[in-house]
This record gives structure tokens, sequence and C-alpha cells, in this order.
């Protein structure tokens, strides 16, 4: 019902501007005769999930919510219009809440610092007051060049400084967004998949998952694959992190399947291929499904043969063989096999990779395959490492800093843990 009058309405704008995408999806149910139960079936969900689904004014299920609107006919593009943040008003008396959490709790908000006491207070609740309310534009310059540079923070791990500038990257992605140009609807989906991407190394889930959402909208609007891949391995890594591994497998299946089917006829899309494959190598892994995990692991090896034995600079995807056989090392570690993990990693060095964030990484995964293994020497000596790469990835990581506490609480004499705590511990400079 694409050219239905009923899409043009004042009912419908009035929805759309009020951000509530369930009405839509009532709307469109009653406009079709359909009852509850009836959409229900066609979903395979229960009656009262479609009411709840129809009366919350914040998505609790981004791909429940596309798929009832695709059952019920609502347009894309009305849809989309109502999943997205609202532009910047700059008037304070009209806030328009787009989280769940806007207005919270003091023992929560505690909680969430808490998971990131490393990184400054201030600079969290900016991010988080960014993305209940999009800030007004900064206008500081190309955002092509300002997505590089935020790209390049993630890269060397400078956490702090990338969680500053991320508040005005949206509000400026957004102003551009409003362009309607796919290009730049892609690039608003690369920042909040970046975004996401921090969040969940900093462990603020809540946030990651929002972000993740968003970023998957904003894809959806783009029509951009690479972009769709990006974001929902975002959403991907949020769910397995929340305990939602089933969803998290069936999402990035989804997604690896689309990738796929583009032909793979370039190195940036066989890249995302690889790089899907290894995530849902993990998730497999996370979920004890270990035929299944090291099944994915040789087809992602598979996939990446072709491409350079470093990734370019700037690739959405920087997967490489040796970023797949890291990746190998982590899927053996998440299946309690920490003997074949660092057999998996016994050749990696840290010039394979180009970024001081991977090379971290790789000292970090080696740390837990040595600390499942019962070695608190070696544990130290490639944390250490990591941290003398990017001490970001050690001290920000809230599963990483904890193996650091436990190694100076339960083995404070062994050779490089009184020194890699005081690194840890030192104030960020």
């Amino acid at each position: 019902m694409p050219g239905d009058p009923l899409w043009n309405s004042a009912k419908v704008r009035e929805l759309v501007a009020r951000r509530q995408p369930g009405g839509l999806v009532r709307l469109g149910r009653e406009h079709r005769g359909w009852t509850l139960a009836e959409l229900g079936e066609h979903l395979g969900c229960s009656a009262a999930t479609v009411s709840r689904m129809e009366r919350r004014t914040q998505v609790a299920d981004l791909t429940l919510i596309h798929r009832a609107a695709s059952a019920v006919g609502v347009p894309r593009h009305v849809l989309v219009s109502s999943l997205v943040p609202p532009a910047p008003s700059g008037q304070a008396g009209t806030r328009v809440s787009a989280s769940p959490h806007a207005e919270e709790d003091p023992m929560r908000r505690r909680s969430l610092l808490a998971a990131t006491a490393t990184v400054p207070a201030a600079m969290l609740l900016g991010m988080e007051r960014a993305l209940a309310d999009t800030p007004p534009p900064t206008g500081r310059g190309a955002m092509d060049a300002r997505v590089a540079s935020a790209r390049d923070l993630y890269d060397k791990g400078a956490h702090t400084q990338l969680l500053g500038l991320l508040p005005g990257l949206l509000a400026d992605g957004h102003a551009a967004a409003s362009s309607r140009r796919e290009l730049d609807q892609a690039r608003m989906s690369s920042v909040y998949s970046l975004s996401a991407a921090l969040l969940i190394k900093l462990g603020s889930y809540e946030q990651a998952r929002l972000t993740a959402d968003r970023a998957r909208t904003w894809a959806e609007v783009s029509g951009s694959p690479l972009a769709a891949a990006a974001a929902s391995r975002e959403l991907a890594i949020v769910l397995r992190h929340q305990d939602r591994g089933e969803e998290a497998q069936t999402l990035m299946e989804s997604a690896a399947a689309r990738v796929e089917a583009t032909g793979l006829r370039t190195d940036a899309a066989s890249s995302a291929y690889a790089q899907m494959l290894c995530t849902l190598a993990y998730t497999a892994a996370r979920g004890a499904r270990r035929a299944e995990a090291l099944a994915m692991v040789e087809e992602a090896r598979r996939a990446a043969r072709r491409l350079p034995l470093q990734a370019p600079a700037g690739r959405l995807f920087p997967i490489s063989p040796a970023a797949v056989d890291l990746y190998a090392v982590g899927v053996h570690w998440a299946l309690g096999d920490a003997g074949a993990a660092l057999e998996a990693g016994r050749n990696l060095r840290p010039e394979h990779f180009p970024t001081a964030e991977r090379k971290a990484r790789l000292g970090t995964d080696m740390a837990r395959a040595w600390w499942a293994w019962g070695r608190p020497e070696q544990t130290a000596r490639a944390l250490l490492d990591a941290h003398r790469a990017s001490p970001g990835e050690v001290r920000d990581r809230p599963a990483i800093r904890s193996i650091v506490t436990e190694l100076a609480q339960r083995h404070p004499r062994a050779v490089g843990v009184r020194e890699l705590h005081a690194a840890v511990s030192a104030p960020a400079s």
C-alpha cells in the first residue's frame, strides 16, 4: 500500500513527529482489519507481545518493529522517520528523550559510572546526554576527515579522547544526514557503530545497545550493505554481552547472508564477510557450540585468503589472515580450551597488525589464555605487551582490568605483576 493516502495523513505525521513506531504498526493493523492475534500469528508471537510493541514509546526490539511494519504495510520511509532521533532543537524546553534511561535513578547512574571508572565521568555522562537528546551542530569541519580522525583514535585505544569527540560528531552527523543523501546517512550509521564499539569496550552495554540500534536504522535508510553489516555486528556483540546469544547468532547469520549475497566482488565486501564469520564463530563458542564455532573459523580463513596480509587504513572491516588467527585464539578460549588458544596464537606477532588496538588485542587475548592455563607470569607479560601498545585496551576494559586486579591479589610476587598493576593503576596521561 505505498500509495495509500493513510500514510500521508495528519495522524501519521503526528506519530512520526512523536517517534512512535508502535503507533504506526497499530494504525496499519487496524487499517487492514487485523486483530492483535492475527498480526501475532503473522509474526510468530503472542497478541500480548504485539500489544506491548504497539503501546511502547521506546523500541525494545528493532527487528520485531521492522517485521511488524512490513506486515501491515507501513512504508519504509515512514517507519524510518519515526525511528531516527529528532533533529536538535537548541531549546532546553523542548527536550525529546530518545533514551529509556534519560531520567534515571542515582543508583543506576552510579553503577554505570562504576563500570567505566577509568574514563572521566563527565565525558561518559556527556555521551549519555547526547544519546538522549541530540545536541546542536558544531559546524567544526568536513565530516569525512572527522570520522577518519575518530576511527584513528579508536585504533590507537585513545578512548577518553574519542568519548569527548563523539557527541559533537553525532550532532554534526545528524545535521548532514538531514540532506537525505545516502552517503550522509551511511556515514551517520558508521558514527553510531563506532560509538557502540567504544561503549562496548567500556562495559556500558545499555547505551551500546541504543547506539547499535540507531546504527542499524541509519544503515537501512542509506541502503548500504556494509554499513548494515557493521551495525548488525555491534548489536550482536551487545546482545552476546547481555546473555542473549541465540538472538546474536540469528542476527549475525542474517547479516552474513546479506553480505554474501552481494557476490563478494570487492575486497571490502570480502573483508566484511570474513569479519561476520569471525563474529559468528566467537558467538557460537560463547554458546558452547564447538563444532559450529570451529567450522566458522575455517570458513573465515578461506574467505580471508584473497585479502592483503594487512588491511588498508580506513577500511570499515580491517580483517586479514592474521586477524582471523587472532579470532581463533578467542574462540578456543571461549570454548574452554586454553591450550588450543595458545597454540592458535603461537606464531602471531604484533607486527602482523597495523593498529595499536589490534596489537594490544593480541596481548589481551593471549593473556586470557595464559590466565586460564594458570600461568600468572606469562599472563602479566602479555598484558604488559598490550599496555605498551595501547594502555586503554588494558586500563579501560572491565574484563581485562579484573585480570590485573586478580593477578595483584593472588600472585603479587610473580614477575611482572607489580609493574603491570602500577602501570594500570596510574592516572591516564
